[in-house]
């Protein structure tokens, strides 16, 4: 297996936000809102913490005309491209875009009806953190969707994802990401880390061949 190599926590350069916005993650979008859509039980407000450029947000809108939004994440320029975005899509009314910090969200405990994130746990460097934070600010009974990339076996299976999934990206976003599978987990590190916050291990699995998803409901006691 690769050892984990970290990349930058917070991506905030404006190349990088540009670069993160320019590719094309319209097929990984559509399916991240189907498929928390379809285990939503239409309750709001709904948080998606690490929105980065609101990609996920706005597809959620999209997909659902009963959906609001608190969309957060800690790079400024990522939130600027987040903001614009939103107005275009014709959504501020529905989400609304902040600045917070995965690691201690500003939140009290269970404001959220549901919570849902998108490749942000392979950013942070302790990610139990960031899980343990979205499971106290969900409130009891509330859904928590969280799905990120997925850590490969080995260094061929890396490119082999890269070439694949990446083939029409520019050099730079090839390289980020490589460096963003490098930095994921395995679905093993991935349920350990939600037991510890007391969800069964079977709540996280593989989902495609670079993705893991955890799905499951705060307990209501």
């Amino acid at each position: 297996m690769l050892p984990r190599v970290l990349e930058p926590e917070v991506m905030d350069t404006p190349e990088e936000a540009s670069g993160y916005d320019a590719m094309d993650h319209a097929a990984v979008n559509r399916a991240f809102a189907a498929d928390f859509l379809a285990v939503w039980d239409g309750a709001n407000p709904v948080l998606d913490v690490g929105t980065g450029t609101a990609q996920i947000p706005v597809e959620l809108c999209r997909q659902h005309p009963a959906v609001r939004v608190i969309a957060v994440d800690l790079a400024d320029h990522m939130l600027a491209l987040a903001r614009v975005n939103v107005d275009r899509a014709g959504f501020a009314d529905r989400i609304a875009v902040e600045k917070a910090d995965a690691k201690a969200l500003h939140f009290p405990d269970g404001h959220f009806a549901a919570v849902v994130s998108n490749s942000i746990i392979h950013h942070i460097p302790e990610p139990s953190r960031c899980l343990a934070e979205m499971h106290r600010v969900c409130r009891p009974g509330g859904v928590l969707f969280v799905r990120d990339l997925l850590r490969p076996a080995d260094a061929a299976e890396l490119r082999r994802l890269v070439d694949l999934h990446a083939a029409g990206a520019n050099d730079h976003q090839r390289a980020m990401f490589a460096a963003s599978l490098h930095a994921a987990l395995t679905v093993a590190e991935v349920r350990d880390l939600v037991g510890r916050l007391g969800y069964p291990p079977a709540a996280v699995r593989q989902t495609t061949d670079r993705h893991w998803t955890f799905t499951t409901r705060r307990p209501i006691s």
